[in-house]
């Protein structure tokens, strides 16, 4: 094997490992949206769950973070909360999210 190749796998496994790393972050912030979410439409245990996990399960087939934050400031609009605030509370909960990821590895 060269040195070419080596370097070549290297690399596909870094972009492998920050694909996975990313993709649970995403995970992981949206689930925290919809919690936060669900507490703000009055849902409690179960129903928060369940609203959080729909969303995470929902961003899975194919929706972009624009399609998330367009599905919880809809679900929010009865509640006074804009859209601007949703996606402020996504970023947050990202950044939260990248947090955690990284004092678990």
């Amino acid at each position: 094997m060269t040195t070419f190749d080596k370097r070549e796998q290297g690399f596909e496994a870094k972009f492998a490992h920050d694909e996975e790393f990313m993709f649970k972050a995403a995970a992981r912030s949206n689930k925290l949206l919809g919690l936060w979410a669900a507490g703000q439409l009055g849902l409690s245990g179960e129903a928060a769950a369940s609203y959080a996990t729909a969303l995470v399960t929902d961003h899975l087939e194919s929706r972009t973070i624009d399609d998330v934050v367009g599905k919880v400031s809809g679900d929010l609009a009865d509640k006074g909360v804009a859209r601007e605030q949703v996606a402020q509370k996504l970023q947050e909960y990202m950044h939260q999210a990248l947090q955690q990821l990284q004092a678990e590895s």
